[in-house]
């Protein structure tokens, strides 16, 4: 069993592997290359035995290296082709026909069954989440609430909560107080207050395109006319594509950090750029940042909200993605139209649910989420590398990938003459479910694309099920 990781230590790991894997990427280590042993990266770094295994165990993760039985570390072969990025849409004039919505049935009825390989399913696997901790933490709720926590929590939420989430926002220069925060049943029942208190049947509501299926299907079946834009699979939105839809827009919703599916995150100006248009035309923002805690570079991204001095912008997020989905806390800072969110969530729920907001408060109160989080994002991190290997190794040419720098979830652009919804038929009955880019849209476009989840621990079951589908995929070229 590895030893416990002190603060200390584990920054030493990071740091060692940090070092090396830079000289992987620059070629001081190159394929085949047999890497110090751990005795001499203890004399060389002065560190212990168990730390120089970290780091190594770190480099395994992230597939950079792999362990040879009685011989010592080597840098690890490189995936056979280098695939090239998904280019920016072009959303579709083609209205996509009925089917749409059997087929997200379908893939959503698929995330219950356990015995699946669902790389459809965009939230971390259990074992990536503090389980044991939330227990307790559950425990403890129950015997120190009033009625064991059985009690209506006041209408704009837990102050508790309220107030850590406020504190939180500090990682992206968010200037907010409890005041501010108006909790939530998750992220999607945040948006929805937001989508509902801005907008009525006929409106129009600009998003990305691809984006994630539920905001489409809310949108559409609250009666708004959506305008999908195009969207880079790095940088999202450009600006000057929004500025030509604001005019006839009500409303605008983006996914700015790690937008699911693409993965992209939009840099800093564009943000800005962005909120100041949203003042300019006097056209509310609704931020969907439930991904943002989940990068893989040194610092967290800012949000739009960010650069918001005007309370244009009404950010959205939860823990749904990095704690415990099934709690079903999330929250709003909404900026100028607290009020309206307010009046509607006493409408429509009259309190949020008073234990799990009490247990998610007490484990960000505590500093556990922090250290937490560092934990995933190197495993997600490690995913990524190792799924995005696994593609290039096993599908055709022809295939595009994005490169995400946070979140869950992979886009996958298949040859054109691959369509992924029947590709979804096959694949079920392999055990293994993926998300038909189908559904990321309301127009006739995607149909050759789709979304891999590397939420799962990475395993041999997970790469044979890659090479599947892989193989899957040549056999209908």
């Amino acid at each position: 069993m590895k030893a416990k990781n002190t603060p200390e230590k584990e920054h030493l790991y990071l740091r060692i592997a940090g070092i090396m894997e830079k000289q992987i990427a620059r070629e001081v280590w190159k394929v085949g290359d047999k890497l110090p042993s751990i005795r001499m990266i203890c004399r060389e770094h002065g560190v212990s035995m168990s730390t120089a295994m970290e780091a190594y165990y770190e480099l395994e993760r992230k597939a950079l290296i792999e362990s040879r039985p009685q011989s010592g570390y080597y840098v690890a072969r490189s995936p056979r082709k280098r695939l090239p990025v998904p280019q920016t849409s072009k959303p579709s004039d083609a209205e996509r026909c009925g089917e749409q919505e059997d087929l997200i049935g379908k893939v959503f009825h698929s995330l219950s069954n356990r015995d699946i390989t669902r790389l459809s399913l965009g939230v971390p696997a259990d074992e990536l989440l503090p389980i044991a901790r939330l227990n307790k933490g559950l425990v403890q709720a129950m015997r120190e609430l009033p009625g064991s926590g059985t009690a209506y929590e006041d209408v704009q939420g837990n102050p508790r909560l309220r107030r850590q989430i406020a504190r939180w926002a500090f990682s992206w220069e968010g200037r907010l107080s409890e005041e501010d925060i108006v909790t939530s049943a998750g992220c999607m029942n945040a948006l929805a207050y937001c989508i509902m208190a801005l907008t009525k049947r006929g409106d129009t509501i600009a998003l990305e395109s691809p984006v994630y299926t539920g905001i489409l299907q809310l949108a559409h079946n609250l009666g708004l006319k959506v305008l999908e834009l195009p969207t880079h699979a790095r940088t999202g939105v450009d600006p000057d594509d929004l500025k030509k839809v604001l005019p006839k827009s009500k409303v605008c919703l983006l996914v700015s950090n790690f937008n699911n599916p693409l993965g992209s995150c939009m840099p800093e100006e564009n943000k800005q750029a962005v909120v100041r248009l949203m003042e300019q035309y006097n056209v509310p923002l609704i931020e969907d940042d439930i991904y943002g805690d989940v990068y893989f570079g040194d610092n967290r991204p800012k949000c739009c909200k960010t650069y918001d001095e005007s309370g244009i912008v009404l950010w959205c997020g939860s823990v749904s993605k990095t704690l415990a989905p099934g709690y079903r806390v999330g929250w709003v800072a909404p900026g100028r139209f607290t009020e309206q969110i307010v009046r509607l969530k006493l409408l429509h729920s009259v309190s949020s649910t008073t234990i799990t907001q009490e247990v998610i408060a007490r484990f960000l109160e505590n500093g556990r989420y922090e250290s937490h989080l560092r934990r995933l994002r190197h495993t997600l991190y490690a995913n990524s590398l190792q799924f995005t290997r696994a593609i290039a190794d096993y599908f055709p040419e022809g295939t595009r990938v994005s490169r995400p720098q946070g979140g869950f979830v992979l886009w996958v652009e298949l040859p054109e003459k691959i369509d992924t919804a029947e590709l979804y038929e096959e694949a079920i009955r392999h055990k293994i479910s993926i998300a038909p880019g189908a559904i990321f849209t309301l127009k006739k476009q995607f149909s050759n694309c789709m979304r891999l989840s590397y939420g799962l621990p990475w395993s041999e079951k997970l790469d044979d099920s890659l090479m599947q589908l892989g193989n899957m995929v040549k056999r209908r070229m």
